[in-house]
């Protein structure tokens, strides 16, 4: 697993076509915002266990 630290407003990439920006921090609840090819399923991981 990669740890990173990002700061309110920074963002991470994964391979080209995936942009995780921090939208807010507000004491223990992190705000993100994802931008991915709609090609591409994005869900909270306890909805994709739920379907399992």
């Amino acid at each position: 697993m990669l740890v990173l630290s990002r700061k309110q407003e920074q963002s991470l990439l994964i391979d080209t076509e995936i942009k995780i920006t921090v939208l807010e921090i507000k004491g223990s609840h992190v705000r993100l915002g994802i931008t991915a090819p709609n090609s591409i399923k994005v869900v909270r991981e306890e909805i994709n266990n739920k379907s399992s």
